[in-house]
């Protein structure tokens, strides 16, 4: 039998709760759980605040954070795991970004916390106490965590770009093109 270690129950502690919150508040979007606003009131949030279309953008936050969370907790995939909820909360944070830092002022505080922590779960692997290590870690392999970090990264600044693009447009009062030509 194997002994665990103090670090196998420290990243256990660390992906349930880190897991856990981002699970809540992915099904917050999705589902409308724990007095969330579903897809359809968190879409026309996400529209509001320059992430469009709205709903799409509901629905990949609500999954990056929930999938991303659920995973994590469960320490499965955990670099695609940590990889899509650090962009989600990037995304989160972005918003926040203008407030300052602590939460208190509606800074990022927050987000960055859960975004780091679930970054820093991506490359310091799950521990023995989790789902990749009783399957042997095909889905936690050494190549997968810059890749997943990396294509996470990608696609989060061509997001928070647009976004960024979309909120500064609406500042100066310019009109949104529809379509590129």
């Amino acid at each position: 039998m194997t002994c665990y270690d103090r670090r196998d129950l420290g990243l256990l502690l660390l992906r349930l709760s880190t897991g856990g919150v981002l699970a809540a508040h992915g099904a917050q979007k999705l589902f409308g759980w724990f007095g969330g606003h579903g897809l359809e009131g968190t879409g026309q949030y996400m529209e509001s605040i320059g992430y469009a279309p709205g709903k799409a953008s509901a629905t990949a936050a609500g999954l990056a954070e929930a999938g991303g969370g659920a995973l994590l907790a469960l320490g499965l995939a955990t670099p695609a795991a940590g990889a899509a909820a650090a962009g989600g909360m990037a995304g989160a944070a972005a918003v926040h970004m203008p407030h300052g830092f602590f939460a208190q002022e509606g800074g990022y505080e927050h987000a960055a916390t859960l975004g780091l922590a679930a970054a820093g779960l991506a490359v310091a692997g799950p521990g023995r106490l989790s789902l990749d290590h009783a399957l042997g870690h095909v889905f936690d392999r050494g190549w997968m965590v810059p890749v997943a970090l990396g294509v996470t990264a990608a696609a989060t600044a061509v997001v928070v770009g647009a976004r960024n693009r979309r909120v500064r447009q609406r500042a100066e009062g310019e009109q949104e093109t529809l379509f590129e030509e």
